[in-house]
């Protein structure tokens, strides 16, 4: 039975109110956190889920106070290893709908090995990483996708550590969904998160996330009104790949299989490249990923890649299955009692 609007018993259709939990949300005033939450919680009435089929999971930083905004089963749970966790519930609970909140600093440096490893299986769950480029929760340190030259408190003479490209690292690791979307952009936002929830395996959206209190303006030229048009590379399956106030830009694809900004006149109308989404061989979505080498140039915005691969608790679940069918319903006591074992007087 649907309890939408409080309204228990009742088949009342789910709205964003819905979604939102009785605590006071409680971010640095003009944090991109809160468009986030805001885009989500009006996305998920839309999915048809209710609200206690879906599991907010969240590691440590800014982004995992996460669960306690949304009215839904959660977990704030330790540094790194929300998409451990969260890999555990999706495989023993495929019924609900699984969410991880991440940030840039909490996935990619004490949770990169578990991050490639729940991309790699394939699990049925969906992963959004706020990157602000900057570790936020403790006051302004290097982030593992901070810009080489980074004068931070833990690099005062300027960062020499090449920064990780997430879009890059999650098609790397053979990641089935992969998506860029920009905190401020509401439309393209809730687009980009609708499409991730429906998609069957592991969705990885990186959220562009503006840290207004350590770094803020890092991703002006692809929000500020001046800039945007001529920044945002939008990627939509099917169409060419041209940008710019008149699609006056475009992309091109050079012989050795790289990726090149042009000026569309340059060039004939077929030799401009087709946006395909669905490629199940993934060198072109890893052209684009690279395309840019931060967001202070042309940036692909959009899907990068959505294809279909076996899913890790599907598999499971069958192996389950077959073992039932072969051996018999198990006994955990015999289990635990099995192999060597003492009893403590």
């Amino acid at each position: 039975m649907v309890e939408g609007n409080g309204a228990v018993g009742t088949q009342a259709a789910l709205t964003k109110k819905d979604f939102e939990s009785d605590q006071e949300v409680r971010w640095c005033p003009g944090c991109g956190d809160y468009a986030i939450l805001s885009a989500v919680q009006s996305v998920m009435p839309t999915l048809g889920i209710e609200p206690h089929k879906v599991v907010v999971v969240s590691g440590i930083g800014c982004s995992s106070r996460f669960p306690y905004y949304m009215n839904t089963y959660g977990m704030h749970s330790i540094h790194g290893r929300a998409a451990t966790i969260a890999t555990g519930l999706a495989t023993a609970r495929p019924d609900l709908s699984v969410w991880v909140v991440t940030g840039d600093g909490d996935a990619l440096a004490i949770g990169g090995n578990h991050l490639i490893h729940t991309l790699r299986r394939n699990v049925n769950l969906t992963i959004l990483m706020f990157n602000n480029q900057i570790y936020g929760l403790t006051k302004g340190q290097l982030s593992p996708t901070s810009e080489r030259g980074k004068v931070t408190k833990s690099t005062p003479f300027g960062s020499v550590d090449q920064p990780f490209n997430p879009i890059a690292l999650a098609l790397g690791a053979e990641g089935t969904f992969v998506a860029r979307a920009l905190a401020v952009d509401r439309p393209h936002l809730t687009g980009v998160l609708s499409r991730a929830a429906a998609h069957r395996g592991t969705s990885f959206i990186e959220v562009y996330q503006n840290c207004n209190i350590f770094n803020d303006g890092a991703f002006d030229m692809l929000t500020d009104k001046a800039h945007k048009v001529q920044n945002q590379i939008r990627l939509e399956h099917g169409k060419p790949i041209r940008f710019g106030e008149r699609d006056e830009r475009a992309v091109v694809q050079l012989r050795d299989g790289s990726l090149k900004i042009v000026e569309a006149g340059s060039v004939a109308e077929g030799e401009i490249l087709v946006h395909d989404e669905h490629r199940g061989e993934p060198s072109l979505a890893f052209a684009l990923a690279h395309l840019s080498t931060g967001p202070t140039m042309p940036t692909p915005i959009g899907i990068f890649r959505d294809v279909e691969r076996p899913v890790y608790g599907d598999d499971v679940e069958r192996q389950l299955v077959a073992a039932q069918a072969k051996l018999g319903a198990g006994d955990l006591g015999k289990l635990l009692m099995s192999g060597d074992t003492w009893e403590v007087k």
